[in-house]
């Protein structure tokens, strides 16, 4: 099943994030299919690439939870934000 999801790049505390389309099982940090724009939380900006993203959901890609909500926000496609929940940490 394919995933668009976030992908990990950049700095030590300072991190971007890569919008990218993978496997559902591959490491996040692993080989992707397509890169479909950047994200950068620590100003807010974001360069997406709205028609491959409607394409590969439209194929049956499925986004994750954070990936949904943004793109929400920024209109490119509609519906309710999901609430998003952290993964508990093993101790």
């Amino acid at each position: 099943m394919l995933r668009i999801r976030l992908s990990r790049v950049g700095k030590k505390n300072t991190p971007i994030y890569k919008v990218v389309v993978a496997e559902k099982t591959r490491p996040v940090k692993g080989k992707f299919i397509e890169s479909l724009g950047m994200y950068n939380p620590g100003n807010k900006d974001n360069t997406l690439n709205a028609e491959r993203i409607k394409y590969w959901i439209s194929v049956g890609a499925q986004p994750s939870q954070t990936v949904h909500n943004l793109l929400v926000k920024n209109n490119i496609i509609e519906g309710n934000k999901i609430a998003v929940t952290r993964a508990k940490v093993k101790e």
